[in-house]
């Protein structure tokens, strides 16, 4: 398995601590070293200079007034600020990947960066003293450009399957490397001469608790720092900003607004740095700005729902009219179907069904029923002297008349030219002959204009006078209406 010593001994591409790193750190070891010595170990680089004079007047670090050169950087900013900013820039430019990778190098530094801001105020703001810790948190994560510079291929697709998830991704770079990329870092900058206070919470920055006990809450602070830059430069996880809060708030202590506050003040400064070393803020967007677009998605959202609750409530409306229409126009097919287009009374297909249903009820519980079948005595007479209108409205005024002498429950129908039938349930043969009877009076006294009577056949039946089917019914109640005729019309008789 590749070990550590491989990248130390060089058989894999390790950068050289650059010149002018060496250089400052060597200085500032130095018990007799000036300013002006720092000054002029800056300003050989030009570019560093540049760089380091335009952080130097950013409002991150000088509100006082324009700073003009090293010298009066150094002056104004202190030692330690111009060192942490000259190495900044000396590592950020030594850790760069060609164009073409697959290493979004803008991203890393962008997190990195927001990392750094974040941690150093954080220690402000908690008044802990470290002043290398804008650094470190910097360069905790440089192990990863190393590793992905060595084998970008491999390290690519274990970056994808472990995306923030700092466990999985350590464990995933042991088993393929034998390292993780704290070891990587913390050795290279080891090798390099710079200080244990940078190099050891390197190492250790995503393993707090095997850290040396002096170095453990810088640690936390740096954990803290990255778990903010990954919530600023990923995706606004929401988790993630209850997990910031949470930390500093039960980790290091800050009171809830002080928490917030300091989450919201990362984001403007970190813009400030981003533009100082010209990486592009990502259209990073503050806690305040994430906040109210929230609040705007929120808004948007409840008037898309009240918008979808209106729509939903008038297609139900509309449904519901469909429903009711779909309904009536059932009702009238099922009219059309079973009800006589001239009596409005039911129909031969209609009564012919219900008189079935009538003797199977009739069989399964033992119950009696009637059957009534009538005619018009003179329906022709009619006709030939008042006319087939006339007839034709003595059939319906026949019908208005049957229907007020029998309930609801019985089946009266029209089974064709004058032929009428009347089922009725629940009636035996001496009840059923009252009906009959007062069917025939009532037609008889109700029809002055036009004289009508009719002849009536009357039978009943029960189950326990053997499964009869509804033909052997009908022609028994036919037989009796043959009868009534035969013997004078305009009466009832009984089969």
């Amino acid at each position: 398995m590749d070990s550590i010593e491989k990248i130390i001994t060089g058989k894999t591409t390790l950068p050289s601590p650059p010149l002018i790193c060496i250089k400052i750190l060597e200085l500032v070891r130095k018990d007799d070293f000036t300013f002006q010595d720092l000054a002029g170990v800056i300003g050989v680089d030009p570019s560093l200079t540049a760089k380091l004079l335009k952080v130097a007047n950013t409002t991150y670090y000088n509100r006082s007034g324009q700073i003009t050169n090293v010298a009066k950087a150094v002056a104004i900013l202190g030692v330690n600020v111009v060192k942490i900013i000259a190495l900044s820039f000396v590592v950020y430019n030594e850790f760069q990947t060609e164009e073409g990778s697959t290493f979004d190098i803008d991203l890393f530094w962008r997190r990195s960066l927001t990392s750094a801001v974040a941690a150093e105020q954080i220690s402000h703001a908690l008044k802990v003293s470290s002043s290398d810790l804008f650094l470190t948190a910097l360069l905790q994560d440089i192990g990863v450009v190393i590793m992905f510079n060595w084998r970008p291929f491999d390290y690519q697709q274990i970056s994808k399957a472990t995306m923030n998830e700092h466990n999985s991704l350590l464990q995933s770079e042991h088993d393929l490397f034998g390292f993780d990329h704290q070891i990587a870092g913390s050795e290279l900058f080891k090798s390099w001469n710079f200080p244990e206070e940078i190099y050891l919470p390197v190492q250790f920055h995503h393993s707090s608790e095997a850290a040396p006990q002096e170095y453990r809450r810088n640690i936390d602070i740096l954990d803290v720092a990255n778990l903010l830059s990954s919530f600023y430069n990923d995706n606004y996880d929401v988790m993630k900003f209850k997990r910031v809060k949470q930390s500093l708030i039960s980790k290091l202590g800050f009171e809830d607004r002080a928490a917030e506050d300091l989450i919201e003040a990362i984001a403007h400064k970190s813009r400030e740095m981003f533009s100082a070393f010209e990486i592009s803020d990502g259209n990073m967007k503050s806690l305040s700005q994430i906040l109210q677009e929230a609040n705007e998605e929120l808004g948007s959202l409840y008037h898309s729902y009240e918008l979808i609750m209106l729509e939903l409530k008038q297609a139900k409306e509309k449904s519901d009219a469909l429903a009711q229409e779909l309904h009536e126009a059932n009702e009238r097919h099922r009219e059309l179907a079973y009800k006589d287009s001239l009596t409005q009374v039911y129909n031969l297909r209609f009564f012919h069904d219900a008189l079935g249903s009538e003797i199977v009820r009739s069989q399964r519980y033992g119950r009696e029923f009637s059957l009534l079948l009538f005619d018009l005595d003179n329906l022709k007479e009619i006709n030939d002297t008042y006319g087939h209108l006339a007839g034709s409205q003595a059939l319906v005024n026949i019908s208005t008349v049957v229907q007020k002498n029998i309930r609801g429950t019985d089946i009266f129908a029209r089974l064709g030219g004058d032929e009428f039938g009347v089922i009725l349930p629940e009636t035996n043969v001496s009840s059923a002959c009252f009906v009959a009877e007062q069917i025939r009076n009532s037609i008889e006294t109700s029809t002055e204009n036009v004289p009508v009577t009719i002849s009536l056949g009357l039978t009943s039946y029960c189950s326990d006078k053997g499964d009869w089917n509804k033909v052997m019914i009908f022609n028994k109640a036919d037989e009796a209406l043959y009868l009534a005729k035969k013997n004078g019309k305009n009466r009832v008789h009984v089969v």
